[in-house]
């Protein structure tokens, strides 16, 4: 039987520089297919970015056809000017996947970074060595919007095989039954406790 295959892009969205991801999923095997940057020059003006930015996802759609889009959600900051550009850009981006009829998942920064490395407040570095090892890369990162990027990608994968475990009913006690706490599981699974 063969397993399961799909490709998944990546975005780390920027109104300077996006950063993207691209890995192929085969069962639990994760391939890089390609990662990078998109530089926007600051001289032009903020419709152009946009723009540029549409014409990048457009390209890496038509080339490496994904089956999923992952991006990761703008995190708050304090300067609302810096919120709303990054927010335009993330909707680009977004609207862009959605074009071309590919399921949009959004996920925060803590959320890639909880997923990659188990702790939502890693550093960067820390996120990219982890990916090292999970892809089996040994490639130095350029720049991390890219390997941001990658993570956002990464994190769908686990994200979506974590789902695919809790909807298969061979890994529940009863199909769509949710089960509440150790207390639950036990009464539900008699048979999968065992007496020291």
């Amino acid at each position: 039987m063969q397993k399961p295959s799909k490709i998944i892009l990546g975005i780390d969205p920027g109104t300077l520089v996006m950063g993207y991801g691209l890995v192929h999923c085969t069962g639990a095997r994760l391939t890089l297919i390609e990662m990078g940057v998109l530089k926007l020059s600051a001289k032009k003006d903020a419709y152009q970015r946009l723009q540029l930015i549409h014409k990048k996802v457009t390209e890496l759609i038509s080339l490496h056809q994904p089956h999923d889009f992952a991006i990761e959600a703008p995190f708050f900051g304090k300067n609302v000017q810096s919120m709303l550009k990054l927010g335009r850009a993330q909707g680009v981006a977004i609207a862009t996947a959605m074009n071309a009829g590919i399921p949009v998942t959004e996920y925060s920064p803590k959320k890639v970074k909880q997923s990659i490395t188990g702790n939502g407040n890693a550093e960067k570095e820390q996120v990219w060595k982890m990916l090292q090892t999970l892809l089996s890369l040994d490639q130095e990162i350029k720049a991390y919007d890219a390997s941001d990027a990658l993570a956002v990608a990464v994190c769908h994968h686990f994200q979506h095989k974590l789902s695919s475990r809790i909807a298969d009913p061979a890994h529940q006690s009863k199909p769509g039954k949710k089960i509440d706490g150790w207390e639950a599981f036990i009464r539900e699974n008699p048979g999968k406790v065992r007496s020291r």
